[in-house]
């Protein structure tokens, strides 16, 4: 349980405020209710430009970096297709600046045609390096189009094409500020060895003025439920042959999402995993193999993808893949299999938050969730997972008529 206090101002800033006496130090977390869901389909990547603009100077302050590195602290940010989120750690004394630099960037950024030019040149060059030119740097995007069919997440956070970066004007770019990036939208977290009435104090102070923008209402397209078995063969340049194998589970709020992670962790969780063990180890099929979710906000996916041993018949791989998911389905997980998962879920949750910077950015999520308060019952939710509400998951997710079998061949 990690403990918080909150609040919220008159322009509908959320504040979480959780006190560590033991550290020195502050991390203060800002989470944008905006990602790459949200974006106009003809008009994508901009929450992920956004990622970079919102370092390219604000309306007082032309260099976020520098006076940030004066005080001796360091920051990032990143972006998913559900948020976006910006952080940074500095010493308790230089609290105040922290406050100073975040909450002049939420009023309004610097926007101008130069600071725009250098951060799409930026973006675009993220673009053909990672995505174009780079081996299997298309999987994502080939695997979101086979997947989703209607919802947004049918793009890659970067974008779903180099054009629509290119083409992004100034105009465009401010509506989306002003839309997305407003106090109503936001969500400030701050741990460490604070007071309530301090942080309350230096909210007023430079978050209160800021307007307040218009509450966001998402209203996405809900993706149907897959009917049919959907495959994809693609030859590519590349040096090893992989199969990705994804399918449709419920959204990061369900219950299911707790067994989704469960299964993940007994099909990959480490060399003496049931992936690992029978198409590594024993029958080396796989010279290394995975599986995974994405975590969405919104209904994901789960994955399972593995690199082809040399000379290994990818039909014959994918066989021995839908083996372990049927046996899984048939057999249950035993007491100890699943004790052992358990245990290690825990340790890693445990470990993460261990980093203050960490416990700012799960009470902020969890907020957006809809309870930061729901934090403090994950490992719970966990340790109630069972073997049968395995078999019944993996039972309704791994049907054909759910699968998205993407063959990444070697030329």
């Amino acid at each position: 349980m990690i403990p918080f206090e909150r609040f919220s101002l008159d322009n509908g800033l959320k504040v979480l405020v959780h006190q560590d006496k033991t550290t020195p130090m502050v991390s203060m977390n800002i989470l944008y209710d905006v990602g790459a869901r949200d974006e106009n389909p003809n008009k994508t990547g901009f929450a992920h430009l956004f990622e970079h603009l919102m370092f390219g100077g604000s309306k007082n302050i032309p260099i976020y970096d520098e006076p940030l590195q004066n005080a001796g602290g360091e920051n990032n940010a990143y972006t998913t297709n559900d948020i976006t989120n910006y952080y940074l750690t500095l010493p308790k004394k230089n609290l105040e600046t922290a406050f100073w630099l975040e909450s002049d960037r939420m009023m309004s950024l610097a926007f101008g045609e130069r600071s725009l030019e250098v951060q799409r040149k930026v973006v675009c060059e993220e673009f053909k390096e990672n995505y174009i030119n780079k081996p299997y740097g298309d999987v994502w995007k080939h695997l979101r189009e086979l997947c989703y069919k209607v919802h947004p997440y049918q793009w890659m956070t970067i974008g779903k094409e180099l054009s629509h970066i290119e083409d992004a004007q100034l105009q465009d770019v401010k509506d989306f500020f002003f839309k997305h990036y407003r106090p109503k939208n936001a969500i400030l977290s701050v741990a460490g060895n604070v007071e309530l009435d301090e942080i309350k104090s230096l909210s007023e102070k430079w978050f209160a003025p800021i307007e307040s923008g218009t509450l966001y209402e998402r209203n996405l397209p809900k993706e149907p439920e897959q009917m049919e078995e959907r495959r994809l063969v693609l030859e590519k340049d590349v040096p090893v042959s992989m199969i990705y194998k994804a399918w449709h589970i419920d959204a990061r709020s369900s219950a299911n999402f707790y067994t989704a992670d469960v299964i993940t962790e007994v099909l990959a969780g480490g060399k003496s995993s049931r992936l690992y063990k029978q198409l590594v180890k024993e029958q080396a099929l796989f010279s290394q193999i995975d599986s995974y979710h994405l975590g969405s906000i919104d209904e994901g996916l789960l994955l399972v993808a593995g690199s082809l041993a040399p000379g290994v018949d990818a039909k014959k791989a994918e066989a021995g893949i839908e083996k372990v998911l049927r046996e899984l389905i048939d057999g249950g997980v035993d007491s100890d299999e699943l004790a052992g998962v358990k245990n290690k879920v825990e340790s890693m949750m445990v470990f993460e938050d261990l980093g203050l910077g960490s416990r700012a950015n799960n009470l902020a999520f969890f907020e957006l969730l809809g309870d930061a308060a729901q934090l403090g019952k994950e490992l719970g939710r966990y340790a109630a997972v069972t073997s049968d509400q395995m078999v019944a998951y993996a039972s309704k997710i791994f049907k054909p008529e759910n699968s998205n079998t993407l063959w990444y061949l070697a030329k």
